[in-house]
């Protein structure tokens, strides 16, 4: 025999048959409000209560949103039947309410007045903070049957609601529904649920640690921030950390501000995110965090619980990845060194950075943008580190350090090089703070000053202790190759007290106008100058043999052709004697001067030389830049002629003025032509003038003659090695210097006759190194497929070399892509656009 229905049963019952039946406003009215006092009056018993909650609840809103319509929403006037109805929804059980409110916004198909009223409801139900409600009912709820299957269903629908409302609401959604409103408000009232949580267990008189850990507590309150945990796990999952996280971690840090019951309800929530959402939460708390600080306080010593964060956070984010800013650097490591528990951790990530940072592979096929990250890695886990741990690994560190200079000073990427260089000199200061400092010349960027920084020290109360060293001890602004000195500095003399030489009375003399009083002539003649460079013994007459050479070749051309190739070897073998300011440049642009003035056979000369044995690398590369200069002259119209054709300046307005001006300061033009005209001109009235605009300088490309010279000679013995010499081994910063001086030689030949034989030369070139681990040499191929693009004309370049454009263009396609570096892979889409429009410019579109 089946048990009588209860009351609530019986009451349920009779309101949705007249829900389901009536017309009449004043009793659904009626019905309806005999229900209220279900939802929570004094004047209901609990039982009843939580009957209705439990099993009655729930069909009522489905009929209350089966019975939505203007007609019957306007039964009764001003409203009153909607309000009255809205309120089941914004006063029942919230969990209950927001799912079959969603369940209704699913299946209503397309925008329409039933849509648009649930939704407007769904508004007002996150206002008014019913999903906090939601969220502390879960964390309160005991473990029961189907609870779950609920959990996974509320969480799928708080997490994705915004996705949810875009689908069906499209062009009408609501502001609140977009994601960058709803996670900031989620955020706000997972603080609330977690203040609900707080709040209980204060009131509960339990402890903390059995009432989160135990799944009941006898006598006591039962709650666990599970919930909350999986919310926030997911909602990191699905790549929305910075709108929660922007707002969910300055609440909790101030929450925790002395308050030993917050931090442990925080510690815990971080530790409840499940293993699949662990990355990309700590990813989000790490760029949310304003500092270390803020960051031990959030997860405690959760890396030393989890090892999936140990993972994430001592390996992925340092190792695996390079997202990470400076301050997000700053916090992750901070945050290792801020407990003695975790420093053995920051000890062991050094160890590991250092091993990859003198790794040779890392060096020559990691991202350059990666290895600047670990560099700066590496330099605050120096800021951080003590003395004593740093001695304990000493010898570890060294041998890392030894070997990461190596690498990185044979790369040949400049921004690598000087990445080792200062990594180095804060190395080595810290491991021998009492020996003679290491010192690289560089040439200091950005990058470097930023890193410069990060060891710089700061104010006692500016942060954590830092190294001691300043910006200006571990660096020096003059620019050089890379060479180093661990010379001391020089020492004052014992007894020396620089008070007692002051003459600071005296005042100085001026002499800046002196001129250096020189004993030797500079020699007028090319051949004086040779000799003077081969025997003399004089610095003086040597030194100015050298700073008139270049002058002298240009107006002597003849003399030079006598003597060019002699003049070459002696220039390229010459040794500084002594200091002079701008050696190489000196001897470098006498080398382009011979070069232009006897073309063919300097080039010879030179290009013979850079594969013969004995030579230093600085010597083949000083061999491939004069080539490129001396290409660049002589493919510049009206080089170096013998006479200098002077250009009047065009008076105006000023000219009178400016030629009495002129004469009052005594300055007497040097062009005595330039003072006739100028007189003539500023005398002479115009009613009108022609444009002043000069023409462009024109004449024959002298390149032309002696292109091959330069090029052949150099690209037909790159794959031959020698016993000192191997282009395809060690010697790749050679190597990438040649393909960008090919490239030039390459861009510079447009217009002439062999540039097509060049082009294809070239081609070959390219594909045959197209796949070199070195970026550097990567990024002079690309370079040198853009001038072949530029320089072969493109009906010879789609006749005559059409299949290997289209190779070319495959492996271009392939760079653009998956090449790691990011240099060559703007380099190759910037080619790949050059051929496609050369491509449409060629082949006319099919009509339509």
């Amino acid at each position: 025999m089946d048990p009588a229905p209860s009351v609530v049963r019986l009451a349920v019952c009779d309101a949705i048959h007249t829900l389901a039946s009536s017309e009449d406003g004043g009793c659904i009215f009626s019905v309806l409000g005999s229900l209220k006092h279900y939802l929570g009056e004094a004047e209901a018993l609990p039982r009843e209560r939580e009957e209705f909650a439990r099993f009655h609840f729930s069909p009522l809103l489905r009929c209350l949103v089966s019975k939505l319509s203007p007609d019957w929403l306007e039964l009764l006037p001003a409203g009153q039947l909607e309000e009255l109805w809205a309120s089941f929804f914004l006063e029942g059980p919230a969990d209950q309410a927001f799912l079959v409110l969603m369940e209704a916004i699913e299946g209503t198909a397309g925008p329409s007045y039933r849509l648009m009223k649930l939704a407007q409801l769904l508004e007002r139900f996150l206002h008014a903070g019913r999903v906090a409600v939601l969220l502390g009912e879960q964390c309160q709820q005991q473990a029961q049957p189907g609870t779950p299957l609920l959990q996974e269903m509320l969480l799928g629908k708080v997490v994705c609601l915004p996705d949810y409302l875009s689908n069906r609401l499209q062009h009408e959604n609501l502001a609140l529904f977009l994601p960058q409103r709803y996670f900031p408000l989620l955020a706000e009232e997972l603080v609330r649920a977690l203040r609900i949580v707080a709040d209980t267990l204060r009131g509960g008189g339990v402890s903390f640690t059995s009432s989160l850990l135990a799944p009941s507590v006898p006598g006591g309150v039962n709650c666990s921030v599970t919930f909350v945990s999986q919310v926030l796990g997911k909602v990191c999952i699905h790549g929305r950390q910075k709108e929660l996280l922007g707002v969910l971690v300055p609440r909790l840090a101030g929450l925790m501000q002395d308050d030993r019951l917050w931090q442990q309800v925080c510690w815990r929530l971080v530790e409840c995110v499940p293993d699949r959402a662990v990355e990309a939460m700590l990813m989000g708390l790490v760029e949310a965090a304003p500092g270390p600080e803020v960051l031990s306080q959030l997860l405690g010593n959760l890396v030393m619980k989890n090892k999936k964060a140990q993972f994430v956070m001592t390996r992925k984010l340092l190792f695996l990845q390079h997202r990470c800013t400076m301050p997000m650097l700053q916090s992750l490591l901070g945050y290792l060194a801020a407990d003695s528990q975790r420093r053995p951790l920051l000890v062991q990530v050094l160890k590991e950075l250092l091993e990859m940072w003198g790794s040779s592979s890392v060096v020559r096929h990691a991202p350059v943008p990666q290895q600047h990250h670990i560099g700066k890695a590496i330099l605050m886990c120096l800021v951080y580190l003590g003395e004593a741990e740093l001695q304990d690994i000493r010898e570890e560190l060294l041998a890392s350090m030894m070997a990461g200079v190596q690498s990185h000073l044979d790369s040949s990427l400049p921004p690598v090089r000087r990445l080792g260089m200062v990594v180095a000199e804060v190395l080595s200061a810290r491991l021998h703070p009492e020996g003679p400092p290491l010192k690289f010349q560089y040439e200091k960027d950005e990058l470097t000053c930023e890193m410069l920084a990060l060891v710089a020290p700061r104010p006692a109360d500016g942060g954590p202790s830092t190294l001691g060293l300043s910006a200006a001890s571990v660096a020096t602004e003059t620019p050089a190759d890379g060479s180093w000195d661990v010379s001391t500095a020089p020492v004052q003399p014992e007894g020396a007290d620089p008070e007692l030489d002051s003459d600071d009375e005296f005042v100085p003399y001026d002499m800046s106008g002196d001129k250096e009083l020189r004993s030797s002539k500079a020699p007028a003649y090319i051949r004086d100058c040779l000799e003077a460079l081969m025997t003399s013994e004089d610095r003086e007459r040597w030194e100015a043999a050298l700073r008139v050479l270049e002058g002298l070749v240009y107006r002597s051309p003849v003399a030079t052709r006598e003597v060019s190739v002699e003049l070459a070897q002696v220039l390229l073998h010459l040794e500084e004697k002594s200091f002079v300011a701008g050696f190489e440049a000196l001897c470098r642009g006498a080398l382009v001067a011979v070069t232009v003035t006897d073309p063919a056979r300097v080039a010879e000369y030179l290009t013979t030389q850079f594969y013969a044995l004995n030579y230093s690398l600085r010597q083949r590369i000083d061999i491939l830049d004069v080539l490129t200069l001396a290409a660049q002259e002589l493919s510049r119209p009206g080089c170096h002629s013998t006479a200098l054709q002077w250009s009047p300046p065009s008076l105006g307005v000023q000219g009178e003025s400016a030629l009495a001006a002129s004469q009052l300061s005594g300055v007497v033009p040097t062009d005595w032509k330039a003072v006739v005209e100028l007189r003539i001109r500023s005398k002479t009235r115009r009613f009108s003038k022609a444009s002043s605009r000069l023409d462009p300088a024109c004449g024959p490309n002298k390149f032309n003659a002696v292109a091959g010279c330069f090029f052949f000679p150099l690209i037909q013995r790159f794959d031959r090695p020698m016993a000192t010499f191997d282009l395809l081994g060690d010697d790749h910063l050679v190597l990438g210097r040649l393909t960008h001086t090919l490239g030039a030689l390459m861009y510079l030949a447009v217009n002439t006759t062999v540039a097509v034989s060049m082009g294809k030369a070239l081609l070959e070139f390219v594909w045959a190194l197209r796949f070199h681990a070195d970026a550097y040499v990567r990024q002079g191929l690309l370079s040198a497929v853009t001038a072949i693009l530029l320089s072969v004309p493109a009906e010879r370049l789609l006749g005559e070399l059409s299949e290997e454009v289209l190779e070319a263009r495959a492996w271009l396609a392939d760079m653009a892509e998956e090449d790691p570096d990011g240099e060559c892979r703007a380099l190759a889409v910037r080619a790949l656009l050059l051929a496609e429009k050369l491509r449409d410019r060629l082949l006319p579109h099919p009509s339509p």
